[in-house]
């Protein structure tokens, strides 16, 4: 049985068409069906659908063959995974934002993100002293009242931030999904992994080429 974790939401959308190119499509749809499993049109392969953040930890450990995620969930995971292909959708950018106009803080930075380990990564490497907060959801608010003096974020058009009075500021990385191996599988399954891979690889360009 070959499993593959998916998330739901744009990802699963634009995995779904690549996946068919490959033979392999749900016999039910992952986002009306209430199944965490979810049987394919072939019988030795099925979907796991977990959320976005969940789907690296199930692949390294081996509960799942294959995954989709994107680069900004991977480069906060690290892990041990192979990552053998870009499947170029749900592009977006990985960002510093702030106030409109606003001056750069004397003394420590305060940055709130869910992306903490990137953070650090990123500011470290400037040799920058920050204060990281960890946030789940609505970064925007944090400038706005005072809890940071800026946010890492994933900016897809940049609405939000103008909408609450921030903007993009420095970029950290270009993000979009990548497909994810386990490596005991890639040993185990090797030829039939490199196979979907080569499949999914070709659909990937005729999608761009067209």
């Amino acid at each position: 049985m070959l499993t593959i974790a998916l998330s739901k939401g744009r990802i699963l959308d634009d995995t779904l068409p690549l996946l068919a190119a490959a033979g392999i499509a749900p016999t039910e749809n992952p986002e009306k069906s209430r199944k965490l499993i979810i049987p394919t049109t072939l019988d030795d392969v099925r979907l796991l659908i977990v959320r976005a953040t969940d789907v690296p930890t199930y692949v390294e450990h081996g509960a799942a063959d294959i995954g989709v995620a994107g680069k900004d969930v991977l480069m906060e995971y690290g892990g041990q995974l192979y990552e053998p292909l870009d499947l170029r959708i749900a592009q977006c950018k990985l960002m510093t934002a702030g106030k409109v106009g606003a001056a750069e803080p004397k003394g420590r930075l305060r940055v709130a993100t869910k992306f903490v380990n990137v953070a650090k990564r990123y500011y470290a490497e400037q040799g920058r002293q920050v204060d990281i907060i960890k946030l789940y959801g609505s970064m925007e608010l944090a400038p706005l009242v005072g809890l940071a003096d800026k946010i890492i974020d994933v900016v897809d058009t940049g609405n939000t931030l103008r909408a609450n009075g921030l903007e993009p500021q420095e970029l950290i990385a270009t993000i979009s999904s990548r497909l994810i191996v386990n490596k005991a599988a890639m040993k185990m399954q090797h030829a039939r992994i490199q196979a979907l891979i080569e499949t999914l690889r070709e659909a990937v360009e005729a999608r761009h080429l067209g």
